[in-house]
C-alpha cells in the first residue's frame, strides 16, 4: 500500500511528467507507437481482409496463418528483429504490426462476410458492380465488427508496446523498466498505471465509436 501511494504521488507531481525522460513524453511515445503500429497493420490487413470477405475465398488459410502469427511470442519475434536491426524503433514496430494484423483482419473479414446475403444479392440485382458493393453494402453493414478488430488490435498494442523499451526505443516501458532495474516499484507501478489508463480511455473511445456506428441509420 505504501508502494502505491507514492507511486500515486509521482503521478500527482508536476516533475515526473516533464522533460525528455517524463511520463509525459513518454506517454506520448507511447501513444505515437501505438498509432503507428495499427495504422501501418490497418495498410496491411484490411485490403486482405476485404478481399477475403468479399470473394469468400482463402478465410480458413487467413485463420490458419493468424493463429500462427498469434501464437509467436512477441518478446522473442523482437528480440530475433533486432539482432539484425539493431537498437531502436524499427524492431519494435515490426513486432507490434505483426501483432496487431491478425486482429485487424479477422475485424475485416468478418464484418465484410457479415452484410446480409439478401441485401447483396438485391443489391447486385439492381445492376451495381462487385466495387460498389464492397463500398457501399458490405462495408457500412460491416463497419462496427471492423472497429472491433481494430479496437482489440489497439488495445493489445498498447500493452505490448512497453517492450520498446527493450530495445531502448522509449515509451512507457522506459520508466517500467527503469524501476525494475533501479528496484524503485513506485516508478515500475507509476508507468504500468499509466499505460493501463491509456488502454482504458482507448478501450472506451472505441465503444463509444461502435455505440454511434450502430446508431447510424441502416446499422443493424
Amino acid at each position: 500500500m505504501n508502494q502505491l501511494s507514492e507511486a500515486l504521488n509521482l503521478l500527482f507531481t508536476r516533475e515526473s511528467w516533464a522533460g525528455p525522460t517524463g511520463l509525459g513524453t513518454r506517454l506520448l511515445e507511447h501513444f505515437w507507437y501505438t498509432v503507428a503500429a495499427v495504422g501501418i497493420a490497418l495498410l496491411i490487413a484490411v485490403p486482405i481482409g476485404f478481399a477475403i470477405g468479399h470473394f469468400h475465398r482463402l478465410r480458413n488459410l487467413s485463420v490458419a496463418t493468424t493463429g500462427v502469427i498469434r501464437a509467436l511470442p512477441t518478446l522473442g519475434l523482437l528480440t530475433l528483429i533486432a539482432l539484425f536491426t539493431g537498437l531502436g524503433l524499427i524492431a519494435p514496430m515490426i513486432a507490434l504490426v505483426t501483432l496487431a494484423i491478425p486482429s485487424v483482419l479477422a475485424g475485416a473479414y468478418s464484418g465484410i462476410e457479415s452484410a446480409d446475403a439478401s441485401v447483396v444479392d438485391a443489391a447486385r440485382a439492381q445492376g451495381m458492380s462487385g466495387w460498389q458493393i464492397l463500398w457501399q453494402v458490405e462495408l457500412p453493414l460491416g463497419l462496427p465488427l471492423i472497429v472491433g478488430g481494430i479496437r482489440s488490435a489497439s488495445i493489445q498494442v498498447v500493452g505490448t508496446a512497453i517492450l520498446a523499451a527493450y530495445v531502448g526505443a522509449g515509451g512507457l516501458g522506459a520508466p517500467l523498466f527503469l524501476g525494475l532495474r533501479t528496484y524503485d516499484y513506485p516508478l515500475l507501478l507509476a508507468a504500468s498505471l499509466v499505460v493501463i489508463a491509456l488502454a482504458i480511455i482507448l478501450d472506451v473511445a472505441f465503444e463509444m465509436t461502435q455505440r454511434l456506428i450502430r446508431k447510424l441509420p441502416g446499422m443493424r
